[in-house]
């Protein structure tokens, strides 16, 4: 099995020690088996536990090696589709539902740094600001949280003109945005080990460096094949996310999710008089074009992000043009040296919505959180387990009866490209 040691990143520099990790060996039993030891898999384990149950995860790499330890630490309420998207193809009521899901998936980040005391998480429910890059942006911005507002009855957002965005941001590339005040910012891979600490103190089991070969289904339950060890177990979760293809043992879920590149740089410690005029609110910051681009504050380092179809592995021009749009949207940042630059994959799916039901009676998923997954896939795993136990939780627009697969899912790595050139040319000319 190939290295699935976590990239050099600035999450790994400052992060907590590891607890003490070991690979499934032997004979092991539970009486939930989780696939994937992201946020997924462990609140998923968290929640086993709450309910009397014994769970153990398996996990190819080590807690936190997906987007779970390389993200950019914005905790968000949003979707990718749009609250009245939702209610013009579906139902005003079925959209209030989501965006109630959305808000209980914000509060269920709160809670679990609270009840398991993950202090070093620096969780802080800071906000984030919208930034539109140009009119038509704004005014689609506008509309949505006057929607949000005025039929969903949420009382987080507020709209702000250019001369306040520019206020909070310290640039002035934006012409003006939308503050959710129901939002934060956390430190992921803290958050992971946190979380998997109070798994382990929880008396569950977390098997790292252990590759899922297979799985065997039989009358009495599952059985997990992981190199010189088996686990045995009533019930399986599936929750590897953009990392679906790792494992054979999880080739049901693989289809149902494309893996797309998310970059980030960090600079160096930046002197206090930076910060004076920039991101003063400590919040995390976005863009509003197709190829996304966000930011936020680190201690005293500028943290910046985007996605692009980076292929497999990271290229020097990718980050290149990642530096290069950081200091064109702040220009007080042309001396600032990049110290760090990692990545990681995020999971789309065909609809843009995460995913969550049953593959079979003792088998259940989540996946497919479409780049704003800490929330949500807190929460969905948390879901997962109680769908598996038989209760009907009623998650909207996210419960499937299946894995849903993306037609011509062999045609995925050129037609990532091929979208994403065509957001590119359609964020160059304004549209």
């Amino acid at each position: 099995m190939s290295d699935l040691t976590l990239p050099p990143s600035l999450w790994r520099e400052t992060a907590i020690a590891a607890s003490p990790s070991h690979a499934l060996a032997g004979a092991a039993t539970a009486d939930v088996a989780i696939i994937g030891a992201g946020y997924t898999g462990l609140c998923a384990a968290l929640r086993a536990i709450e309910r009397g149950l014994k769970p153990a995860l398996i996990e190819p790499g080590e807690v936190g090696f997906g987007a779970s330890g390389r993200n950019g630490g914005v905790v968000s309420t949003k979707y990718r589709v749009s609250l009245s998207d939702m209610a013009r193809h579906h139902s005003v009521d079925l959209a209030k539902r989501m965006n109630r899901l959305a808000h209980d998936a914000m509060d269920c980040v709160e809670r679990n740094v609270a009840e398991h005391a993950i202090h070093a998480a620096g969780f802080a429910m800071a906000g984030n600001l919208r930034c539109a890059h140009n009119a038509n942006a704004l005014m689609g911005l506008s509309d949505e949280a006057r929607i949000a507002m005025e039929t969903f009855g949420d009382t987080s957002l507020q709209i702000l003109d250019a001369a306040q965005t520019r206020d909070e941001t310290g640039s002035s590339a934006f012409v003006g945005g939308v503050l959710n005040k129901h939002a934060g910012v956390i430190h992921p891979l803290n958050y992971a080990r946190g979380l998997a600490r109070a798994v382990r103190d929880g008396g569950g089991q977390i098997f790292e460096r252990s590759l899922a070969e297979r799985v065997d289904q039989g009358p009495a339950g599952v059985e997990i094949v992981a190199g010189q060890g088996v686990l045995r177990a009533e019930r399986l979760i599936i929750a590897t996310n953009g990392y679906s293809d790792l494992s054979p043992a999880t080739s049901g879920v693989r289809k149902s999710v494309i893996p797309f590149r998310s970059a980030m740089v960090a600079t160096e410690a930046l002197p206090a008089e930076i910060f004076a005029t920039l991101m003063r609110g400590g919040r995390s910051y976005s863009e509003t074009r197709r190829m996304m681009r966000w930011f936020r504050r680190i201690d005293d380092r500028m943290l910046f992000g985007g996605r692009g179809a980076f292929g497999k592995a990271d290229s020097a021009a990718a980050f290149a043009a990642l530096e290069a749009a950081m200091k064109e949207i702040f220009p007080q940042l042309a001396g600032a040296r990049v110290t760090h630059r990692w990545s990681g994959l995020v999971a789309m799916t065909m609809d843009s919505l995460p995913q969550i039901g049953l593959a079979n009676d003792r088998t259940a998923f989540a996946l497919g959180y479409n780049g704003a997954g800490i929330a949500m896939a807190s929460f969905l795993g948390r879901c997962a387990l109680d769908i598996l136990l038989g209760d009907q939780a009623d998650l909207g627009l996210m419960r499937r009866k299946r894995p849903e697969p993306i037609p011509f899912y062999f045609m995925r790595e050129p037609a990532v490209r091929t979208v994403a050139g065509w957001y590119q040319f359609l964020d160059r000319i304004g549209r």
